[in-house]
C-alpha cells in the first residue's frame, strides 16, 4: 500500500516539473447549492442518501510537499497521473504473505475537481502540527516496530506475544478504511447507507461494521460510555445530513491518517461528517477531526463517492482469522526452536 502511494506522488511530482506555473488549474469545487441538481427525496422529504458508495481515489490524504501551493491538477496532468496510475497495477509488498493483483482495488482516478489533497483545511492541504505531548503511533506491514499498547493503528504490530500487539484491522476490530472517518484504502472502499425517519445506518464493506445513526433528536450518552467506533448522532442542516461522534475509547486514536498511523486517543476526539447528494451519481462526504490535545487546528478533508451498481458482500474478518492463528503460531513455534 504504502510503496503504490509513493511511487504516485513521485509520479506526480515529476509531471508538476514538467509543467509552467501557470498551468495550475481552477478548483471545480462541487458547486453552490443553487446550482446543484434537485435530489432525489422520500416520503419524509429529506434527500435520499441511499445507495451503495464508492470511495477510492488516488487522491492522497495529504499534499505532497512538491506541490507547494497548488490547489488543483491541471486536467493534463490528472490524465496522466491516471494513466500512470492504471498502468502500475497493483502494489508488491513483499514475496511472502501478500494478495495477488486481483484482489487490490486502490482505484485509478482522482476526486472530480481534481485537487491535490483530500484535506481542505488546512488550506496547504497537510496535516497540521501535533500538540504539545501529542500521543503518536507509527507502524510497519514489513516488520514490527517496537511500541506499547494499545496498538491504536489498523495495520502492522510491535510484537507477537498475543493479539494484543498487533494492528487493529489485523484484530477484525476495526477495518483500515472504514474509520470513523472513511478514508480510501487498499480495498473494500465501498459503504451503503440506509435511512428512513428516525435512523440513518452506514453500513462499511470492510469488517462489516454498521454504525446506527439516531436522527430523531436523541442526545448522546453518559461520557463514561466509550465505543470503538464512537457514538453518533444526526441531524439535517438543509439538504446536508450532519453526523457527529464522541465517546471514542482510548484504544482508538483520534484520527489515523494512513493505516500504519495513529494520532492521540479516541477519548478527547470529536468528529463531525457532512452526507450531501451533490448529483444522482455522486455524495460528497466531508468530515472535521477536532482535538486540541492532539491537533493545533482541526482538519476538514472532502472525498466525493461514487454510486455504485454493485452490491455489498459479507466481509466475513472473524471468520477463520488463521492469520492472526499462523501468526502468533508461527512465534511460538520460533521461541521454541530459540530455546525460550
Amino acid at each position: 500500500m504504502r510503496y503504490r502511494s509513493w511511487s504516485i506522488t513521485i509520479a506526480l511530482a515529476a509531471l508538476l516539473c514538467l509543467s509552467s506555473p501557470s498551468a495550475a488549474g481552477q478548483s471545480q469545487g462541487s458547486g453552490t447549492e443553487d446550482d446543484r441538481p434537485e435530489p432525489p427525496r422520500l416520503a419524509d422529504g429529506r434527500p435520499d442518501l441511499q445507495g451503495v458508495w464508492d470511495f477510492r481515489t488516488i487522491t492522497p490524504l495529504e499534499r505532497p510537499r512538491q506541490l507547494g501551493d497548488q490547489e488543483t491538477l491541471t486536467v493534463e496532468q490528472a490524465s496522466q497521473l491516471e494513466a500512470l496510475a492504471a498502468e502500475a497495477g497493483a502494489p508488491e509488498l513483499g514475496d511472502v504473505g501478500s494478495y495477488n493483483g486481483f484482489w487490490w482495488d486502490i482505484g485509478t482516478t482522482v476526486v472530480g475537481d481534481r485537487r491535490t489533497s483530500l484535506i481542505v483545511d488546512p488550506p496547504d492541504g497537510r496535516m497540521p502540527p501535533l500538540a504539545t505531548g501529542a500521543v503518536r503511533q507509527a507502524g510497519n506491514i514489513i516488520a514490527d516496530v517496537p511500541g506499547t499498547r494499545p496498538v491504536r493503528y489498523r495495520s502492522g504490530g510491535i510484537g507477537a506475544d498475543g493479539p494484543e500487539d498487533r494492528g487493529l484491522a489485523e484484530r477484525c476490530l476495526l477495518g483500515f478504511n472504514s474509520g470513523p472517518p472513511m478514508l480510501p484504502s487498499a480495498y473494500n472502499n465501498n459503504m451503503q447507507l440506509f435511512q428512513n425517519a428516525d435512523n440513518v445506518v452506514i453500513l462499511n464493506e470492510m469488517v462489516h461494521d454498521a454504525r446506527v445513526i439516531p436522527v430523531n433528536g436523541r442526545p448522546h450518552p453518559s461520557p463514561s460510555i466509550r465505543l470503538w467506533m464512537g457514538d453518533s448522532r444526526g441531524h439535517w442542516d438543509g439538504d446536508t445530513l450532519i453526523v457527529e461522534t464522541t465517546n471514542f475509547n482510548d484504544k482508538v486514536p483520534s484520527f489515523g491518517p494512513g493505516p500504519m498511523r495513529a494520532l492521540g486517543t479516541g477519548t478527547t476526539a470529536r468528529l463531525t461528517e457532512r452526507f450531501t447528494r451533490i448529483s444522482a451519481d455522486i455524495l460528497l462526504y466531508e468530515f472535521t477531526i477536532d482535538d486540541a490535545s492532539t491537533l493545533t487546528q482541526p482538519v476538514t478533508a472532502a472525498l466525493p463517492m461514487r454510486k455504485s451498481p454493485l452490491d455489498i458482500f459479507e466481509y466475513a474478518c472473524h471468520e477463520g482469522n488463521y492469520g492472526m492463528t499462523n501468526l502468533l503460531s508461527g512465534a511460538r513455534a520460533e521461541e521454541r526452536e530459540a530455546g525460550q
